[in-house]
C-alpha cells in the first residue's frame, strides 16, 4: 500500500512560523482568550465554561473573576443581539447567530476586555445615547440605575442592552470606552467597539 506523500518541509515550516508568530503576537500583549467568528447561545455557553475554568485557575481573587465573567457574558450577549452580520434571519428573536469578537488581556497591572462586532449605522446614536452617560455617573449612580433598569419593564424593540452596558459599567474599574469606526465601501455599516477595565 502506497504511503501518503509528506507536504514539503518548507510548508511545514511555514505553516509553524505564522502559528508561532500569532501565539508570540498574543503573548505579548498578554492575550489570555480571543475568539473571532459567530457566536450564538450554545457557543457562548462553552467559550463561558471554558473562561471559567481558566479564571479559576489563574488564581484572581473571586471578585475579579466574577466581574470577568459577567462582563465576557454581557459582552457576547450584545454581538448576539446587535451584531449586523447574522446567519438567521433579522426577524428571528431566537437561536440567533451572529459574528464578531472578543478579547481578554492584561494592560498595565490590569484585565480588560475588548468587544467589536458591525451594526447598522442608524444603530449608533441609540447606542451612544446608551453608553456615554455611564461614563460620567458614580459607581453608586450606575449601581442605582443597574437596579432601576431591572425593576422597570424593558421596551419592546430592547433585547436588555441597558443592563449589558450596566452591568460592565458597574464591574469596570474606569470608565467604558467605545467608537464607532465606518466600514470602508459600506455606507450603511459601522463596527462598535467596546473596552472594559476590570
Amino acid at each position: 500500500m502506497n504511503q501518503p506523500e509528506l507536504a514539503p518541509l518548507s510548508e511545514h515550516t511555514m505553516i509553524y512560523q505564522q502559528y508561532r508568530d500569532f501565539c508570540e503576537a498574543a503573548r505579548q500583549r498578554h492575550v489570555i482568550f480571543y475568539y473571532v467568528g459567530y457566536f450564538s447561545q450554545h457557543i457562548v455557553g462553552a467559550m463561558a465554561d471554558a473562561l471559567k475554568l481558566r479564571l479559576e485557575v489563574s488564581g484572581l481573587a473571586g471578585p475579579t473573576r466574577r466581574k470577568l465573567f459577567s462582563s465576557f457574558v454581557e459582552m457576547a450577549q450584545n454581538i448576539i443581539h446587535y451584531s449586523d452580520d447574522s446567519l438567521t434571519p433579522p426577524d428571528l428573536d431566537n437561536h440567533e447567530v451572529r459574528h464578531g469578537s472578543v478579547c481578554i488581556g492584561i494592560e498595565n497591572d490590569q484585565y480588560y476586555l475588548l468587544c467589536a462586532n458591525p451594526i447598522k449605522r442608524g444603530l449608533e446614536a441609540t447606542l451612544r445615547q446608551t453608553v456615554e452617560p455611564l461614563r460620567t455617573m458614580t459607581l453608586e449612580e450606575i449601581k442605582q440605575a443597574y437596579k432601576e433598569a431591572l425593576r422597570s419593564e424593558s421596551p419592546v424593540d430592547s433585547k436588555g442592552a441597558g443592563v449589558g452596558f450596566l452591568t460592565m459599567a458597574r464591574d469596570a474599574s474606569e470608565p467604558l470606552e467605545f467608537e464607532f469606526v465606518p466600514m470602508p465601501g459600506e455606507p450603511d455599516r459601522s463596527m462598535f467597539y467596546i473596552k472594559a477595565i476590570i
